[in-house]
């Protein structure tokens, strides 16, 4: 797992913590990307990831880590059609 950021104590201390990957782009310098890491599309993500978990009117923590698959799924234009939405809540495909 890796863990972008900008560079935060709080995201630093996060990742050492719980043993994730960090890497972190300075902002504050003028910095934005460093190769693939780019701190926009990371912003980008939890945009579109906010917005849509809003229909869900509140979630379990405990439970982000699915919403976030089910996200990238969508994201990916993975699930097409109902059966493939099915399947993939199901764990079947």
């Amino acid at each position: 797992m890796l863990l972008i950021s900008d560079g935060a104590v709080a995201y630093r201390r996060f990742a050492a913590a719980s043993g994730i990957t960090h890497e972190w782009v300075n902002v504050k310098a003028g910095e934005r990307s460093r190769g693939a890491i780019h701190i926009q599309n990371v912003n980008s993500w939890h945009s579109r990831f906010k917005s849509w978990l809003v229909r869900f009117r509140g979630v379990a923590s405990r439970y982000l880590i699915n919403y976030s698959g089910w996200q990238r799924m969508l994201d990916a234009r993975r699930l097409t059609t109902p059966a493939l939405m099915l399947r993939a809540s199901v764990q079947l495909g």
